[in-house]
């Protein structure tokens, strides 16, 4: 009841913006940026009873005994879990628990499991990104009905959101550094257990978040990203390699993808590499859209901000990030080995999208929970045509302290109707992400996607 008192109190404040929804916020409320609120837009105090801490600036720095390159040591490996929710005891805590993991402990009664611990808010960003939160605050805009934004350029664009389109936009554009590359793979286990590794090369080049970019340039090119992915393994597909421009207006220009299919061997515009299609080599268990939990155009759903919610949800997952680690450790019958997961209670958005009239996509809803002090959403519950829930997504997420940037370290997809899952982002044997990575415009042309498939 205490949460749901909480959603309904957070919805009443955002009826304050009614008849203005995508009016930009004033210069008054911008005043709360690092005051009452963090510089990106959570509440800086904890909750009432203590179990959500004050956020006292993230972890910002390296711990000690981290070298670039390294597997992240964990900060908190002395911490143990202050209690387990399974099966026998997940009503206890329902009103912390979203539909989609309450199933998952009906599914697997004597597996699943949710080790709590102490919450720990490390969510921290450079002092850069702070500034253009600040900066973007009073001059983003969305256009073409939420479908696309302006007016904004590095940072958090709606720090103080007024509706679902806004908070799914801070998702999409929240900062992961300004380069990435990062090696790994995904595995889909079979009912009984069974997988196959498949290893991915991925290439990232965040054009918004450099941090010299500017919303007039952003608005001329209208790319936000550019994203490119190959396979490494096994060699059934090897060579198998994707690009995508991410637009900004995506109306105007709707995301540009190509493949390069090694069969073929010709690289190929790809426009349906969006929204319900399938996931790379995901034996149909994401879709491309739930890649990130989402990513995308939002224009096939009505986006509904429902409020806030205290939610277990996973944190700080160094354990499962850990060097090292046997996928065979990882990959267990049903789900994750949850011996190597951490939870944690936070506060976070709920977002409700439904399908639209006239529009098709195979979750008639989706029901987002997006973390306070990263908008990264953490857990994601998608419905069917029937309102049943159909797959439970949760994104391991973690602090990167050499950038520093909050982002997942495996994104886990549950099926519950094969009782199957994709785990992407396996990467314990793997080079560690790269943020400094040196990349340019010529590593995300189609002539670069045809050398990284020829190889």
């Amino acid at each position: 009841m205490k949460n749901k008192l909480s959603i309904i109190a957070t919805s009443l404040f955002l009826i304050g913006f009614a008849g203005a929804s995508y009016a930009k916020i004033t210069a008054e409320q911008v005043k709360r940026l690092g005051q009452d609120l963090t510089p990106i837009g959570a509440e800086k105090a904890g909750n009432a009873d203590g179990s959500i801490p004050a956020w006292n600036g993230g972890l910002n720095k390296p711990v000690v005994g981290y070298n670039k390159g390294d597997h992240h040591p964990d900060p908190f490996s002395s911490d143990k879990p202050l209690f387990v929710i399974d099966a026998s005891n997940y009503q206890t805590y329902a009103a912390n628990l979203s539909e989609g993991q309450k199933a998952l402990f009906k599914a697997y009664p004597d597996t699943f499991k949710m080790p709590v611990y102490q919450t720990r808010r490390t969510a921290a960003y450079p002092q850069f990104v702070y500034d253009a939160t600040k900066a973007n605050a009073t001059q983003a805009e969305l256009v073409q009905g939420g479908n696309g934004i302006k007016g904004t350029a590095v940072g958090i664009p709606f720090p103080i959101p007024k509706n679902g389109l806004e908070v799914i936009w801070n998702h999409t554009l929240r900062f992961r550094g300004e380069v990435a590359e990062r090696n790994g793979g995904q595995a889909m286990p079979t009912a009984g257990g069974d997988y196959t590794f498949i290893g991915f090369d991925e290439k990232m080049l965040f054009l918004y978040s450099m941090r010299d970019a500017t919303p007039a340039e952003l608005e001329q090119s209208n790319i936000l990203f550019k994203f490119s992915q190959s396979v490494t393994a096994p060699a059934r597909l090897k060579g198998t390699a994707l690009l995508v421009h991410e637009t900004m207006d995506q109306i105007k220009t709707p995301r540009n993808a190509w493949t390069y299919n090694t069969g073929q061997r010709r690289v190929r515009k790809a426009p349906n590499v969006a929204f319900d299609a399938p996931g790379t080599a995901s034996d149909g268990l994401r879709t491309t859209d739930d890649f990130d939990l989402f990513n995308g155009s939002p224009d096939r759903y009505n986006w509904t901000l429902k409020g806030k919610q205290e939610l277990y949800i996973p944190y700080n997952s160094y354990k499962l990030h850990a060097k090292g680690i046997n996928y065979d450790d990882i990959l267990h019958k049903g789900h994750i080995n949850p011996e190597l997961t951490r939870y944690e209670k936070h506060r976070v958005w709920v977002v409700e999208a439904n399908l639209k009239d006239g529009t098709s996509h195979i979750y008639h809803k989706r029901v987002f929970f997006i973390d306070e002090d990263s908008w990264q959403i953490h857990v994601a519950d998608a419905f069917d045509s029937r309102n049943e829930l159909y797959r439970v997504n949760f994104s391991y997420g973690l602090n990167y302290y050499e950038v520093p940037t909050h982002w997942s370290t495996l994104d886990v997809y549950h099926d519950l109707n094969s009782r199957r899952y994709l785990a992407l982002g396996l990467d314990n044997n793997e080079k560690m992400y790269n943020f400094d990575a040196d990349l340019n415009e010529r590593d995300f042309t189609t002539s670069a996607l045809r050398r990284a498939g020829i190889r």
